[in-house]
């Protein structure tokens, strides 16, 4: 099973707080214990939202609404995605984490992500082998 694991973002780290030293070496040292389980597929931290954009759709308009965005607790400040058991175990890794907030409460939201077998048949054969066309290239873009 994928996760999603979602750092929360706080008022610092959307000021563009940098994470001190030591931070920076307790989670590298966080991160290669899930590289070495062979958990962690990806993750990164996020520029705040003051650097990004959304896009609001309404039907067939498009409207770009620039950054930054208010609601601190609502967005996304880094992210990993882990291959685990279950979502317990994703628990348990995320409880060994070190607070990625120091010096404030911070939040850790887990998502599983959707495999293919959860779309059911509405996912026909072509749609299935399109998925894997894709990933391939996503793996190996050269092909």
């Amino acid at each position: 099973m994928r996760f999603m694991v979602m750092v929360k973002a706080t008022k610092d780290s959307e000021a563009g707080v940098m994470p001190d030293t030591k931070l920076l070496a307790d989670m590298g040292k966080f991160n290669e214990e899930l590289v070495k389980a062979g958990i962690m597929l990806a993750g990164e931290g996020l520029h705040p939202s003051s650097k990004g954009a959304r896009v609001r759709f309404s039907g067939d308009k498009r409207t770009v609404i620039d950054g930054p965005f208010t609601e601190t607790k609502e967005l996304v400040a880094g992210y990993w995605m882990w291959q685990v058991k279950s979502k317990e175990e994703a628990i348990e890794w995320v409880k060994r984490c070190p607070n990625p907030m120091p010096g404030t409460d911070s939040e850790i939201e887990i998502r599983q992500v959707f495999e293919a077998e959860d779309f059911g048949a509405e996912f026909t054969p072509d749609l299935r082998e399109q998925e894997e066309r894709l990933r391939a290239q996503v793996k190996d873009p050269h092909r």
